[in-house]
C-alpha cells in the first residue's frame, strides 16, 4: 500500500445503511483518510440544539473557525435528539454550503481519502476532485433501525428507531438540495444481506481493479 499515490473514495446511503462501517473498513485496509460528512452536520446540529442561535448561518460559520474535522469526529453525536434534528437542517442550502466549505478544504489536501455521506458521489467528490470509486450502500429498514436501536444502547424503543430512520431517508431522498441518489457508475453494496468481512471483500475487489488500472 506504501506505492499507493492516489486513490478517492466515495461512500453513500441511506441512515444506519451500513456505509460508516464498510469505510471504517476500507479506510483502515488501504490507510485512507475517512471523512464522515454525517458527523459534521450533526455537530451543527449539537450546536444549534445547546446554543439556540438566533442566526443558525453566521453562528455556524463561526464555530468552524474555532474547530477541526479530527476534533469534531471525536465527539458524541449519535443521540435520539440530534438524529431527529439533523435532517431537518441538512436541507437547508446554506448549511449544506457551510459543511461542504469544510469537507473539501479536508479533501484538496489529501490524495488518499475516503468520504462518507449521502451526497459524496452525486455532488461533493463529482468533479475536482473526482472519486476514483464509488459505493452505494443499501440495508432493508428492520436491519438498519435494529443496528442504530445497539448502537444507541436500546435507550429508546425499537419503533421509535425505525420511525426515526424512515422519516430520515424520506428527507434525505426528497429533499431540494443534494438529495440521496444512486450515480450510475457506483457499486451497491447490501449490508443486510452481507457480513463485515463480505463488504470489505467486495469493496476491496473493486478498489484492487481500480488500482491496478
Amino acid at each position: 500500500m506504501a506505492k499507493l499515490k492516489k486513490l478517492i473514495v466515495a461512500c453513500d446511503g441511506g441512515a444506519a445503511s451500513g456505509k460508516s462501517t464498510g469505510a471504517k473498513l476500507l479506510s483502515k485496509k488501504y490507510k485512507l483518510l475517512l471523512i464522515n460528512s454525517g458527523l459534521i452536520y450533526r455537530y451543527c446540529s449539537k450546536m444549534i440544539i445547546l446554543h439556540k442561535p438566533k442566526n443558525i448561518i453566521s453562528f455556524l460559520k463561526r464555530k468552524f473557525k474555532k474547530i477541526s474535522y479530527k476534533a469534531i469526529s471525536k465527539q458524541k453525536l449519535h443521540s435520539e435528539e440530534i438524529s431527529n434534528h439533523v435532517g431537518i437542517i441538512a436541507k437547508k442550502k446554506e448549511v449544506r454550503k457551510i459543511v461542504n466549505q469544510v469537507q473539501m478544504k479536508v479533501i484538496r489536501a489529501n490524495n488518499r481519502i475516503c468520504v462518507e455521506g449521502r451526497d459524496i458521489a452525486s455532488k461533493i467528490l463529482a468533479k475536482s476532485p473526482k472519486y476514483d470509486v464509488a459505493f452505494y450502500f443499501k440495508c432493508s429498514l428492520d436491519v438498519a433501525a435494529y443496528r442504530r436501536w445497539l448502537e444507541l444502547k436500546k435507550s429508546v424503543p425499537l419503533k421509535n428507531v425505525k420511525k426515526s430512520l424512515r422519516f430520515r431517508t424520506t428527507l434525505d431522498k426528497k429533499r431540494k438540495n443534494s438529495p440521496l441518489v444512486k450515480v450510475n457508475d457506483s457499486i451497491v453494496i447490501r449490508s443486510d444481506k452481507l457480513n463485515k468481512k463480505q463488504v470489505l471483500a467486495k469493496m476491496s475487489k473493486e478498489v484492487n481493479q481500480v488500482i491496478k488500472n
